[in-house]
């Protein structure tokens, strides 16, 4: 993933300008329902996203328009 601004003065297409929300919690690979549960509550909120789950933390990408919106919805499924 580049920065847009590294984008642009190297002349490269893009089409999605994604902000990068990092969850750092630690869950088993095959524990199922993680990803489903932060992926129901952002498209209840009609958020897109999508995911790149890891050992020690996944990594979701949303629209930046939907960036805080999408911290607001994950916030409220922490609590």
């Amino acid at each position: 993933m580049l920065k847009k601004e590294t984008d642009d003065k190297l002349n490269l297409e893009y089409s999605y300008i994604a902000a990068w929300i990092t969850l750092t919690i630690h869950s088993s690979l095959e524990a199922p329902g993680l990803t489903a549960a932060f992926a129901t509550a952002l498209a209840n909120e009609n958020i897109s996203c999508n995911v790149v789950a890891a050992y020690y933390h996944d990594h979701i990408f949303v629209a930046k328009k939907d960036a805080e919106r999408a911290m607001l919805t994950l916030r409220k499924l922490a609590e």
